[in-house]
């Protein structure tokens, strides 16, 4: 770990643009966070993060909790050792506790750009697996960072790799406007958030299935470690970024987010040249939804590229497993058997996954019966 070298930050945008920019972050920030996914804010010192933060909590009438890295010991955060009883246990700081007896609430991790690489390091658990010392915090527990660019962190350090990659990087723009109206009357709260209650899992494994079918696609972005100190402090592509995406792609879809959101969010998990190839082969797979596949399983086409005809079987498959009822596991058994000639090693994969997940009661299709060869070639049988 290197110190930060110097240099001035970025030029902001200005009228318009910088409105819009804004508004964007915002938005992608609320996303991420009613989404469960950690997020971590870059922008210059006292351009309205923490406020950002505050109105977040307001509007989903959660506590925050506010810890800032460069007052804090690695003890803080993978707990002090305490003798009780004859054992050891790992006790957790004042914060942690309440947050965790409140059940919800916004963890905000300031200055993080401030934290020496030792801080960093026992911040790994909490960013991902929300544990403080011995205390699981609740799942309603979501982590905000927020760091200051190079050249303008005071004593600053670079984000470690595997802390920048549990985190969802967002550039936060200045907006005079939006400053001057939030001093006036409170900054503004993000209007696109996930509704309370239990996650849909539809969205989530359908957008799964996409985000599959481009790396099969393109395998070489599974993992690209950047080379640079700058970039690997940033968004890049791991199993563990593509399955934020994943997340994020389905929440965007459930909260009925704009592109845009979308798009800040993709580019702040993975980076910004496999974000906008993601994105663009989206744009372009021109995959059918899967519930209208389901509603007329016999109409089904399978597309002529590999990659797609994984994405679009695997999402229908997976739709019809997070239903859980009989009518949508026997319409993609019909699916399945009407794609097996042409793609039988993909066909005999989400077979298997639909084979483990029949719903009591329901019968047999006789897609089973055709599939019999497929699935003893691919050795599923």
């Amino acid at each position: 770990m290197t110190n930060m070298s110097d240099g001035g930050g970025a030029e902001l945008p200005s009228g318009a643009a910088a409105g819009a920019e804004s508004a964007v972050a915002l938005e992608a920030l609320g996303v991420a966070v009613s989404a469960g996914v950690p997020v971590v804010l870059w922008g210059s010192p006292g351009t309205g993060k923490t406020s950002a933060v505050v109105a977040l909590a307001e509007a989903l009438g959660w506590p925050v909790e506010v810890v800032i890295g460069s007052i804090r010991e690695p003890s803080d955060f993978a707990g002090l050792p305490v003798v009780d009883g004859g054992t050891v246990r790992l006790a957790a700081p004042a914060w942690a506790q309440r947050l965790a007896e409140a059940q919800h609430g916004l963890l905000f991790l300031d200055e993080l750009t401030t934290a020496p690489p030792a801080v960093q390091a026992a911040m790994l658990r909490i960013v991902l697996e929300r544990v403080v010392g011995d205390i699981q915090l609740p799942p309603q527990v979501r982590v905000v960072a927020a760091a200051n660019p190079p050249g303008e962190a005071a004593d600053g350090w670079d984000l470690a790799p595997p802390l920048a990659n549990r985190l969802v990087h967002l550039d936060w723009t200045i907006d005079a406007k939006q400053v001057a109206q939030g001093m006036a009357a409170g900054f503004p709260q993000p209007s696109f958030l996930l509704p309370e209650g239990p996650p849909d899992p539809t969205y989530r494994s359908v957008a799964k299935s996409a985000v599959a079918g481009f790396l099969q696609a393109r395998p070489e972005l599974v993992l690209q470690v950047p080379t640079s100190v700058t970039a690997a402090s940033r968004g890049w592509p791991s199993p563990r970024s593509w399955e934020s995406v994943a997340t994020l792609l389905g929440a965007c879809e459930a909260a009925k987010a704009p592109p845009e959101v979308l798009e800040t969010l993709v580019v702040g998990a993975v980076g910004e040249g496999p974000g906008i190839e993601f994105l663009s082969w989206l744009a372009d797979s021109d995959l059918p939804a899967p519930e209208a596949v389901l509603e007329a399983p016999g109409e089904f086409v399978l597309p002529s590229r590999s990659d797609r005809a994984f994405a679009v079987l695997t999402a229908v498959v997976s739709l019809a497993v997070a239903r859980g009822d009989e009518e949508s596991w026997s319409a993609a058994w019909i699916v399945v058997g009407r794609a097996a000639e042409a793609a039988p090693d993909v066909a005999a994969l989400v077979a298997r996954k639909l084979a483990r997940h029949r719903p009591e009661g329901a019968a047999l299709p006789v897609q089973i019966t055709q599939l019999l060869p497929v699935l003893r070639a691919a050795g599923l049988l």
